[in-house]
């Protein structure tokens, strides 16, 4: 299966439901080690996504990730509007102008926002960010693209990387954000960055099968 311009936006339209329907989840993940605020942000961010889409679907799937990008930076607010805008532009870069995207591009462009993030919020694996959760995926997503996987299931085996990698935060003490304010106290709370990164991967995997 090859995601076009279309399928992407649609992907993208998934995602800001399952970040409306888990909202309240974010807010209280981030309410505990943070200020509150990412599962708000994010959803204004998707919301204000989904009117762009209705309004024009750029003509290819780099088009649409940078207009995800773009959207997500000027509308979302705290550390999620830089890091996944950063993340969505790194990743239009890596897939460019072409029509569709195949499981080794989807792979590049995973690589390309993981990359983004790093370069943008200077984490590491371990320091209990989004990072924990994009660095299992990225490998997972390579690993499948290697092997002739297509883009349902280099997204499948992302999801499912990015999953364990976000529930792997809870016992660690954050090293980077607002988080890390609190030292020791920051153990035993999934990083709500991650928490998100694993639940957008997770539906698009499932708009891909």
């Amino acid at each position: 299966m090859a995601c076009t311009a279309e399928s992407v936006a649609e992907a993208l339209r998934a995602v800001a439901d399952v970040v409306a329907e888990h909202r309240e989840e974010l807010i209280r993940l981030d309410r505990e080690i943070g200020d509150g605020d990412h599962g708000e942000n994010l959803a204004r961010g998707f919301t204000a996504l989904v009117s762009k889409l209705d309004a024009e679907v750029p003509s290819s799937p780099g088009g649409v990730l940078r207009l995800a990008a773009t959207t997500l930076i000027s509308t979302v607010g705290g550390a999620a509007g830089p890091l996944y805008g950063t993340a969505f532009l790194r990743a239009a870069t890596s897939v460019g102008d072409v029509a569709a995207l195949d499981g080794p591009a989807v792979a590049a462009a995973l690589r390309a926002a993981l990359d983004g993030v790093v370069a943008r919020g200077k984490a590491a694996l371990g320091d209990k960010t989004m990072v924990d959760a994009l660095i299992p995926a990225v490998a997972a997503a390579e690993s499948a693209a290697a092997t002739a996987g297509g883009v349902a299931e280099v997204l499948a085996v992302a999801a499912d990387a990015a999953g364990m990698g976000a529930e792997s935060t809870a016992p660690m003490v954050a090293r980077k954000g607002r988080a890390s304010y609190l030292g020791e106290r920051s153990a035993g709370h999934l990083d709500p960055g991650a928490r998100s990164t694993a639940l957008l991967l997770r539906t698009l995997a499932g708009r891909a099968r």
